[in-house]
């Protein structure tokens, strides 16, 4: 079978295969899109590996329980995902209003999956297949595991796997808990018996067999007093290291109980570049040429995912739940070996877009430490003050860069996925930003400052913001001495749990001195998984169980958001009634509306400026 063979999406397919039945369906809310940057494309790959036979159900008709009947009944299971985002995520912005375009979707649009993709699909599997085991994955089922905030209805929601009807969830990166899982079915296993597989979740009716557990709040308790959601949350935060973790219990009655098995051991260098190696297509399946294709492919296809984890830990990204602490990065040999593959790609134009992943200038864990013993439970690698134990080293990754722009046919190499600018800083060796400067930015460099103020910032898990000031100069310093007219970029975020108006007013007052004019804001989206959702929630931080100021009044979000943006005139109103509020009439004419067109701070010529066509939203 060669590289661009994809697996079946119909019967007909799977019977050219010489298949009479399939051993799983994989139903996801995503179009099929056989590339390692969509997950549905890995598990199926890694199962087909492990000589198991696979079908896929891509955005099935979820008002028709014959559209996930495709294949009839697998002989081991129906595995589910939402896709490669939450669906609701993928549906709403966090205002609340219906998004236009799905990327993930032919053509991109918009109403091929339906909100709570998981849950729905799930429900829908099992009106027709009463016994057939369902296994829940992918980032909606892993980050909704257990008991978790709702932003979408503003209320608490059980565990998913209790509102989908499916028998396990698969959380985090499921590579080792889907072939546990594939081969124990195999095996004859009975669904109900597979309690015991890290990186799962299950249900049972006693804890007479369940070891070695910790006790979370019941969900009568959750419910009755948000404290007792962040006491749990912060349990769960604890216990998300694979070697350290233990296994946790939710109770919902006294004959059902939720339980969450620790999490997997990260996948070894070896085992990241064997998935890797595995042989997908890299493209949309055919069926969807005559529909536009898929606009999320456009993106990631030339692109390199070098590492997974990340040790950043900010508070708003639930990565810490999914992907972990621990970073692994595959060989320099699998990363080049995948580059000149793209090379041999007619569309491929000499140009590859990304070399990263949850953060670029991560290669290698925090320290040697975590590989044994785990990252730490009530320490944190980076922020607001660097570990003691933290090794800095860009080394690995200058050496993988310098051998991915010298391939043949290779004209140039970004890196767009995002640095830790404060990581960076910490390097005493200058060569990562020199190369970085001088052969891997396209003229804008985007960062994730995200804001200015001291209580923010401590809430956000991000440095101080004199490190990113000092990053701008080292920045501007190596544009200057390579003659080139390039921009740091930085990402801002209103309204983030710990933001005051005083808060507010301070970023506005950077952004004038800065000279930056940010025609796009990301406004804090509480999504399940992350710290700062649960301190949205119940107005405290989980780690501290000390009170968090939470802005959730829509009148003062918009005026937070309008204060970033007080050069917008439609803004005026907002930014006088902000100012007001505050006590700072004195801003009243610094910070007033300026056209674009006649404000200096834009005619501005140094590189620590921004240009407006770089303002895009994250």
């Amino acid at each position: 079978m060669g590289p661009a063979t994809f697996l079946p999406l119909t019967v007909a397919e799977a019977a050219e295969r010489g298949w009479d039945q399939v051993d799983f369906v994989y139903v996801c809310g995503d179009a099929y899109v056989d590339h390692p940057s969509f997950g549905a494309a890995i598990i199926c790959r890694l199962l087909e590996a492990k000589g198991f036979r696979v079908g896929i159900v891509a955005q099935p008709d979820w008002r028709n329980p014959a559209s996930v009947a495709v294949f009839g009944e697998p002989r081991l299971g129906f595995l589910v995902s939402a896709g490669n985002m939450d669906s609701m995520v993928n549906h709403y912005t966090v205002a609340k209003r219906r998004r236009r375009t799905d990327a993930y979707s032919p053509g991109g649009q918009m109403g091929k999956r339906p909100d709570h993709a998981a849950v729905v699909y799930a429900n829908l599997i099992r009106r027709t297949f009463k016994r057939t085991p369902i296994i829940l994955g992918g980032i909606e089922a892993s980050l909704r595991r257990l008991a978790h905030y709702d932003y979408w209805s503003d209320a608490l929601k059980r565990s998913i796997l209790l509102d989908s009807g499916a028998d396990l969830v698969s959380y985090g990166m499921g590579e080792r808990s889907i072939v546990d899982i594939a081969e124990a079915l195999d095996a004859g296993l009975a669904i109900t018996d597979l309690t015991y597989i890290p990186s799962t979740v299950c249900r049972v009716r006693s804890l007479d067999h369940v070891y070695d557990y910790e006790l979370l709040p019941s969900w009568d308790e959750l419910r009755a007093d948000k404290l007792a959601f962040a006491r749990s949350f912060a349990t769960q935060y604890a216990n998300s290291d694979p070697f350290t973790g233990t296994r946790l219990v939710e109770p919902y009655s006294d004959t059902l109980f939720v339980v969450q098995n620790p999490p997997a051991e990260p996948l070894s260098q070896e085992e990241l570049d064997m998935v890797y190696r595995l042989p997908f297509a890299r493209a949309w399946h055919p069926s969807y040429d005559t529909q536009g294709g898929i606009p999320a492919l456009s993106e990631v296809r030339f692109s390199l995912t070098s590492n997974r984890g990340c040790f950043g830990e900010c508070a708003f990204c639930a990565l810490t739940f999914h992907q972990g602490r621990i970073v692994v990065g595959r060989s320099h040999d699998s990363l080049v070996e995948e580059a000149r593959a793209m090379t041999e790609d007619p569309a491929f134009k000499g140009y590859i877009h990304d070399v990263g992943g949850p953060t670029a200038n991560f290669r290698q864990p925090a320290c040697a430490k975590q590989l044994k013993a785990g990252a730490c439970a009530n320490r944190r690698c980076l922020a607001p003050e660097p570990c003691p134990r933290l090794e800095v080293d860009h080394s690995d990754y200058v050496a993988l860069l310098r051998r991915l722009r010298a391939l043949p046919g290779v004209k140039k190499v970004f890196v767009r996925s995002g640095i830790r600018f404060d990581y960076v800083m910490l390097d005493a060796d200058p060569t990562f930003l020199r190369e970085l400067v001088e052969h891997h930015v396209s003229g804008q460099l985007r960062v994730a400052p995200e804001h200015v103020s001291v209580p923010v910032l401590n809430c956000m898990g991000k440095p101080p913001h004199q490190m990113y000031q000092q990053f701008v100069q080292a920045f501007d310093a190596e544009c200057q001495r390579v003659g080139k007219e390039q921009y740091v970029v930085p990402y801002l975020m209103s309204s983030h749990p710990g933001s005051t108006l005083d808060c507010a007013v301070e970023l506005a007052e950077f952004c004038r001195d800065m000279g930056y004019n940010p025609e796009q804001v990301q406004d804090f989206y509480p999504t399940p998984g992350s710290m700062a959702t649960a301190m949205y929630y119940t107005g405290v931080d989980p780690r501290t169980m000390q009170p968090v100021y939470v802005p959730k009044d829509p009148h003062e979000k918009a005026m937070q958001r309008a204060l970033i943006q007080y050069r917008n005139p439609k803004n005026r109103k907002l930014v006088r009634e902000a100012l007001r509020r505050a006590g700072r009439e004195d801003l009243m004419s610094s910070l007033a509306p300026v056209p674009h067109k006649a404000s200096p701070t834009q005619r501005k010529t140094s590189p620590i400026q921004h240009k407006k066509k770089a303002h895009e939203q994250r």
